[in-house]
């Protein structure tokens, strides 16, 4: 419900605690869960002096079923790729989730680029699948980013990282400022592509995250549905895109 409430969501599905089956999860939720099993395997020695320059590049993220109240729900991570790139090396961590009864819940690959760095050696492993071309998207909704945006979700998802909330640290990075977190950019367009679509219905998120949001500012959100795949790209208000070749897959 915090997470759901840090996005400006008021629909009753995700706060319904006397639903059957209790609360929905948003569709961004596992980031929740993921984030402290990355916190280590960011702080491996080859990782750990780089990890100022890390900025979070590509996302992935497939439900294999929506986390439920009560789950008690068990996650790894692991590397699954390492690439040199112009702006730097890129890195995938892959973030496995199942539950009790060992039955997989989500499975995320999470790009991240590391600014500056080079790869020692060949790259290895596969690389990310995220689609190349979209159809024509039309203007759908904008999002007010406040502020305190950052603050508030850092909270409520209980994800810490003082590039979005610390300004002195944030310019220590080489950042102007402050920036919104990606997930967040990312669940705040989702929940507008969404609409009214059953959160259960999603079964695959993918994106490049292609820009910084600063706050306050104004996004607005692109999108066109084809079949059972929702396109959507997100930009600011002088044209630069922040989030794009975003697609949502949803089941039949």
């Amino acid at each position: 419900m915090a997470y759901s409430a840090a996005l400006g969501e008021t629909h009753r599905r995700y706060f319904d605690t006397g639903a059957p089956g209790g609360v929905l999860a948003h569709p961004l939720f596992p980031v929740c869960y993921e984030w402290p099993v990355s916190r280590p395997i960011r702080q491996i020695p080859e990782l750990r002096e780089h990890f100022p320059r890390l900025v979070h590049a590509e996302h992935d993220l497939v439900l294999h079923r929506m986390p439920r109240h009560g789950d008690r729900l068990s996650t790894s991570v692991r590397i699954t790729s390492v690439a040199q790139r112009k702006p730097g090396a890129f890195v995938v961590f892959r973030f496995d989730t199942r539950d009790a009864h060992g039955e997989p819940v989500s499975t995320t690959d999470f790009g991240v680029l590391y600014r500056g760095v080079e790869v020692e050696g060949p790259d290895c492993g596969a690389a990310m699948s995220i689609p190349a071309t979209q159809p024509a998207l039309k203007p759908l909704a904008n999002v007010e980013v406040a502020a305190n945006a950052a603050h508030v979700y850092t909270e409520c998802a209980r994800i810490w990282n003082p590039i979005h909330t610390d300004i002195a640290h944030a310019r220590a990075a080489g950042l102007p400022g402050i920036i919104l977190h990606g997930t967040a950019t990312l669940a705040l367009s989702v929940s507008k592509v969404l609409g009214n679509i059953d959160p259960r219905r999603v079964r695959r998120l993918r994106c490049r995250f292609s820009g910084m949001v600063p706050m306050p500012s104004t996004l607005e959100i692109f999108a066109h549905q084809y079949e059972q795949s929702l396109f959507f790209e997100t930009r600011k208000t002088d044209g630069e895109i922040v989030v794009s070749r975003g697609s949502i897959e949803l089941d039949g």
